[in-house]
């Protein structure tokens, strides 16, 4: 029935819930509007502290004279990446072709696709080279290495540069640094007519199982000299190694002496521009220094069982912890004694640590904030961040989606 005449109907003590689809909340705008009135769950992000920590990464680079290639994995916005990039638009890492094309429509150049090629996207990478003034690629195989020496490019088109991946002992990807097998690919890459070795590449994700600051400074310094060594044998060869590339938020949060940095020419995190709960356990960062979390509303009080459920389910967060931190899927700001004890797709249930939960504390429909173990994984989640400076949101940044 009409409104006009549905609304005579309603007791006056009822509450009308207005429901809009995920689309249409993400298309409206609540630039100017407090924290508070925003729609839950969502991705919140805290401007200043996203330029702190662009800030100091940037001073940390040019402190041990190494360029700074930030990744743009983990948020994959044009707002983002221009602070990362001190607005110069060069020199980024990207993990997918479809964050390639977007920081190329937004005039950024100098793009590396550190992702070990596959087959079917060379065509795509083809069209990147001709477009880019510097677009590099990441190669772990021969046999990707020979389909790049038998790819025709246009006549007008510059060579492929191409880096190897290496693995420095995290074991994931790239080829072992003391191997001959390495040695082979690179000599293989230089005697390609239409391709140049521009260097070697490694993600040091070892780090993330190092403890504090120290350890992890010891760790890296033992990586870094392999890729360091892995270098000279390269150029022992008579090849030219020019770029020597480490990764990592943890590692380059808590680098090592400068003497262990000696020969690397470029850091290449990302995760830095928001850091996240495993970021703060493993002491790279502080737990102030996490920018992005997840507001979510209590919606039910459940005494009896001493619970209380908020609108944030895995959908809104992911299942990424396990729940193996001691306050369960997540850290609550400022609430030491909640634990996120279960989720479901779009449910998470609320206890407390001591098993007494003071409902009074958490009226229903009032908010908390999420610290989210890996910020990567939860801001997939979401269509649009909601950037604040207090408790008032100032921009709203969209994200890349997809390959």
């Amino acid at each position: 029935m009409p409104w006009g005449k549905f609304k005579n109907t309603v007791p006056k003590h009822c509450c009308i819930f207005v429901t809009f689809t995920y689309s249409k909340v993400s298309k409206m705008s609540f630039k100017g509007r407090k924290l508070e009135e925003l729609p839950s769950p969502s991705f919140i992000v805290d401007v200043n502290k996203v330029k702190r920590n662009c800030e100091r990464m940037k001073q940390r680079c040019d402190s041990l004279g190494v360029k700074l290639r930030p990744h743009m994995k983990t948020h994959k916005t044009l707002e983002a990446g221009l602070l990362m990039t001190s607005n110069t638009r060069r020199q980024v890492v990207v993990s997918t072709l479809a964050e390639a094309q977007f920081y190329f429509e937004n005039g950024f150049d100098d793009i590396t696709y550190a992702y070990p090629l596959s087959f079917e996207k060379l065509p795509r990478c083809a069209e990147f080279l001709s477009k880019l003034e510097l677009f590099h690629i990441a190669v772990d195989n021969m046999e990707i290495i020979d389909a790049l020496g038998k790819y025709v490019l246009p006549e007008s088109c510059k060579k492929w540069s191409v880096l190897l991946m290496v693995d420095c002992g995290y074991g994931r990807d790239g080829v072992p640094t003391n191997s001959d097998e390495a040695l082979k690919m690179v000599e293989k890459i230089s005697s390609l007519t239409n391709a140049e070795f521009a260097g070697i590449y490694t993600h040091y994700g070892a780090s993330y199982h190092c403890h504090g600051p120290e350890k992890i400074k010891n760790s890296s310094s033992v990586a870094w000299g392999k890729l360091i060594d892995c270098a000279s044998r390269i150029r022992a060869k008579g090849i030219e190694c020019k770029n020597v590339g480490v990764g990592s938020t943890p590692s380059c949060s808590q680098p090592p002496d400068p003497k262990f940095v000696e020969g690397i020419t470029e850091f290449h995190p990302g995760n830095y521009v928001f850091y996240d709960v495993t970021q703060a356990n493993l002491g790279a960062c502080a737990e102030d220094d996490i920018a992005g979390k997840v507001l979510t509303r209590i919606i039910s009080h459940y005494p009896d069982s001493g619970h209380m459920l908020i609108d944030c389910g895995w959908l809104a967060l992911t299942l990424d912890s396990l729940g193996k931190l001691p306050t369960g899927f997540c850290v609550f700001e400022g609430e030491p004694n909640l634990k996120l004890e279960k989720m479901t797709q779009e449910l998470g249930t609320v206890v407390a640590v001591d098993g007494k939960l003071d409902f009074s504390k958490y009226p229903i429909g009032s908010t908390l904030k999420i610290l989210p173990h890996h910020a990567c994984a939860t801001a997939a989640m979401h269509p649009v961040y909601y950037v604040h400076d207090g408790d008032t949101v100032l921009e709203e940044w969209k994200p890349v989606r997809g390959w």
